[in-house]
């Protein structure tokens, strides 16, 4: 960056969080991470919710970071854990059905998590919860609204975009909008703050 800021590198190709930046007037360039997270996963078998989200957050910049030395890269995360399990996501129109199922009448955690890697450091890294209460969903219903959102909720744990069709899943939300939607934003400005990248 001409102004002397650490540029910053969005680890993600998430429409959701790119969106986030961009309405924050933040300046990056999007990046997607190459990472198994499967593997992460399993490697962290027991672990608590947050804590894989954190890892996974911090795995997606630290795979970027060594090939943009300087920089900042920002990696992030969201875990769903409804009735004692934990769901990634859904591999087809028909498991998304499946998990829609499952969390009717439920309450899903959704755990997201931030991390900031320059170089071979994580220098900074935060997880949050939103607790989200499904409605009671008719199998009418679940088939309409996949005919609607797939593919686009192919690619989001818990099956749904809070920001389009998606907010008709629940009767109740708890937690901060910002964590619904996929990264833990203000606690993320504030670090970037902090890392000279926004003006303080």
């Amino acid at each position: 960056m001409s102004d002397g800021r650490p540029p910053l590198i969005l680890a993600s190709k998430s429409a959701s969080r790119r969106a986030m930046l961009d309405a924050a007037g933040v300046s990056y360039d999007a990046i997607p991470a190459d990472v198994d997270e499967r593997a992460i996963e399993a490697e962290l078998s027991g672990a608590a919710p947050a804590e894989i989200a954190e890892a996974l957050a911090v795995a997606k910049a630290a795979a970027l970071a060594p090939s943009h030395p300087g920089a900042l890269v920002l990696g992030s995360d969201s875990l769903v854990v409804a009735g004692g399990k934990r769901f990634d996501k859904p591999t087809s129109r028909e498991n998304a059905a499946e998990h829609l199922r499952f969390f009717s009448g439920k309450v899903i955690e959704l755990h997201s998590a931030a991390a900031i890697v320059r170089d071979d450091t994580c220098e900074w890294s935060h997880t949050d919860l939103a607790q989200l209460t499904v409605r009671d969903l008719s199998d009418e219903f679940i088939e309409h609204y996949l005919t609607q959102e797939w593919p686009e909720v192919s690619h989001t744990v818990g099956v749904f975009r809070i920001e389009a069709m998606g907010v008709q899943l629940f009767e109740a939300i708890r937690g901060d909008q910002f964590t619904v939607l996929g990264m833990p934003l203000l606690p993320v400005l504030g670090a970037l703050r902090e890392h000279g990248v926004l003006q303080a």
